[in-house]
């Protein structure tokens, strides 16, 4: 029974280190379950592998079906800082711009800018943001 505090996943072991297991899970869009999929053209559906760093890796082989589970209020911080922190800066950063009454094309190009600084800021800190988010692997 699937836990109602848990993103849960099937995938498929595609290789394994001495403590990681990395499994391929094929994730799909909400227009993938969709019937008129294929009538719109916007079906989506995209293969991604996920790192589980786990002391029992040797216990898995190499094409095993298995289960990739990370708790949800991680999955909802994720979306926050990959989503809606970069929404906030580009916002904040507009308004600001506007209300020292830069021209708006000046406005609109800083608050890009913002958003990218934010970016680069989360790829060089990456590593602690990645800590966080701790998948946990189990057998079908």
């Amino acid at each position: 029974m699937a836990n109602p505090e848990h993103i849960e996943h099937q995938g498929r072991v595609e290789s394994i280190d001495a403590n990681l297991v990395r499994v391929k899970i094929v994730a799909n869009s909400a227009c993938s379950s969709c019937a008129s999929r294929k009538a719109c053209g916007m079906s989506e559906s995209e293969e991604k592998i996920i790192e589980v760093k786990t002391r029992s890796a040797a216990e898995f082989s190499v094409g095993e079906e298995v289960k990739v589970a990370v708790r949800r209020k991680v999955g909802l911080w994720a979306v926050a800082v990959a989503y809606v922190a970069p929404l906030v800066v580009l916002v904040t950063v507009l308004v600001a711009a506007s209300l020292l009454g830069l021209d708006e094309g000046i406005a609109a190009l800083g608050s890009i800018g913002g958003v990218v600084i934010y970016y680069l800021l989360l790829w060089f800190f990456g590593g602690k943001v990645g800590e966080k988010v701790n998948f946990t692997i189990s057998k079908l």
